[in-house]
Formats: structure tokens, C-alpha cells, sequence
């Protein structure tokens, strides 16, 4: 036990001076693992892209998704609202000709009425259901993978105590299915997965929680350096800190009027 304490700041220390810009998570090599859907989502995108003649990426992130589809429309836009990922976005997305606007994640979206034949966006914070059709041509398509309900909640619990249901349902599938029909889209996939999470020691654990900032919002070391402590104890005594998260895909099409 004598040598945990600078085990522990050591690991902290070093997660919280790391970069969080960009949507990478190579970091986590070897300290962390996450299951992923078996759907596909990057290949299953590009796809739909290499189809489109006009597509836009809602919420790049860093852009990473994006540049890894192998083909584009000549035509492709990405939207990115935080400016440290929306710097990282355009050093990526650039070369590859495509434009990345910065904007801020409310409508209205600055684009035109039926301005892209296909939308898509991983994990998007926010979704705007209305904006997503207004902006698509008819007959044109909104592809994304979501997180889910309760995703990871183990560690949201953890630092936050337990959570109430109405919290524990927000971002359902059967939510974001309603308010496509709500906005005249019509749903033609919709399907879900509870996967495993590992974190192996608490450097990962803080890392992710600067990144994925809706975890535990309002996340700061200072804040929560106690119970940070106490799960570094806990892993140390009874091995990695296990959790479950949920992702959802939902594919939605804009009728052809007449």
C-alpha cells in the first residue's frame, strides 16, 4: 500500500495533461476496452457515402470517422462545435476536400433547404431532428450511431450516486424514433447493443471522463480526487472496473413529396 499513493498521482497527473481534442482514443491502449457494436458503423457510412452526391457529418469531432471512409461526395460538409475539435477537424478534413464549419450545436443548421442527399453523425450530443429534415433533399437519408440510455452509468453512479429513471431513459431509441416520425421522417433501422467497458487502472479513467464530458458533468480531478482514490484502490484490490455501454443506429428517409 506504501507505494499507491504516487501510483496514483502519477497515473492522474499524466491523464490530466493529456490533449482530449478529436474523437481519438488510441490513448487508451492497453488501459481500457470497449466492445463495438457489431453493426459496423464506419464501414456501413461509407457506404452510404460513396452513393451521395451531397453529404454532410453533424458533430465530426475530430473528423476522425469521417476521413477514414474510403470515398466521398465531391460535395461533403462537416459541422463541429467545440473549437479545439473543430481546429483538429480542418488539419484532417481539409486536405481531403471537405469543409469543416464551425458552429454552435443549436439551429438553426447554416445550410439551405435540401441542401445533402445524406446526413450522418456518430454519437452526436444533441440532435435536431427538425434542422436534419429541412436539410436533407427528398428521398434523401439520415444515418447514426447514438450512445444509448444509461451508458456506462457504473461510473456516472460512482461519482454521482444513483441516478433517477426519467435520467436513466434520456437518448432511448424509442425517443429518437418518435421524434424522427415527428419530424415527417420515416424510420427504416433502428436497433440497439449493451456492450462491455473495461477501465485497467485510473489514468484511464480520467482520461475518459475529460473526453467523454457527459459521463460525469462538471468532471474535474480537483472535484473528485477523493473518490477517484477510492476507485483507484478498488481497482488495484479487486482488478478493472467494468461497465456497460449502449449504442443504438438509426437510419431515417425524407419521403419523396407527390
Amino acid at each position: 500500500m506504501c507505494g499507491m499513493p504516487r501510483a496514483f498521482e502519477e497515473w492522474v497527473a499524466e491523464a490530466a495533461a493529456e490533449p482530449v481534442a478529436g474523437w481519438d482514443f488510441s490513448w487508451l491502449d492497453g488501459r481500457a476496452t470497449e466492445q463495438r457494436p457489431s453493426w459496423g458503423y464506419q464501414r456501413m457510412m461509407g457506404e452510404r457515402m460513396a452513393r451521395a452526391t451531397a453529404a454532410l457529418d453533424l458533430q465530426t469531432g475530430g473528423g476522425e470517422v469521417l476521413a477514414g471512409v474510403p470515398v466521398r461526395p465531391r460535395l461533403t460538409v462537416a459541422t463541429e462545435a467545440w473549437p479545439p475539435n473543430a481546429a483538429t477537424a480542418t488539419r484532417l478534413l481539409h486536405p481531403l476536400g471537405v469543409a469543416v464549419v464551425r458552429n454552435e450545436d443549436e439551429p438553426p443548421l447554416p445550410f439551405a433547404d435540401a441542401a445533402f442527399d445524406l446526413v450522418v453523425s456518430r454519437h452526436p450530443v444533441s440532435v435536431w431532428w427538425e434542422e436534419i429534415a429541412r436539410v436533407l433533399m427528398p428521398g434523401g437519408t439520415y444515418f447514426s450511431q447514438q450512445v444509448g440510455p444509461a451508458s456506462v452509468f457504473e461510473l456516472t453512479e460512482f461519482f454521482l450516486g444513483p441516478q433517477p429513471e426519467e435520467v436513466r431513459r434520456l437518448r432511448h431509441p424509442d425517443t429518437a424514433r418518435r421524434d424522427a416520425d415527428a419530424a415527417g421522417l420515416e424510420v427504416v433501422d433502428l436497433r440497439s447493443e449493451s456492450l462491455p467497458v473495461e477501465f485497467r487502472d485510473i489514468g484511464a479513467v480520467v482520461y475518459f471522463l475529460r473526453k467523454v464530458v457527459w459521463i460525469v458533468p462538471g468532471f474535474t480531478v480537483e472535484r473528485y480526487r477523493e473518490r477517484l482514490r477510492e476507485l483507484h484502490e478498488r481497482i488495484e484490490d479487486e482488478g478493472p472496473f467494468t461497465a456497460r455501454s449502449t449504442r443504438f443506429l438509426i437510419e431515417a428517409r425524407k419521403p419523396v413529396s407527390g
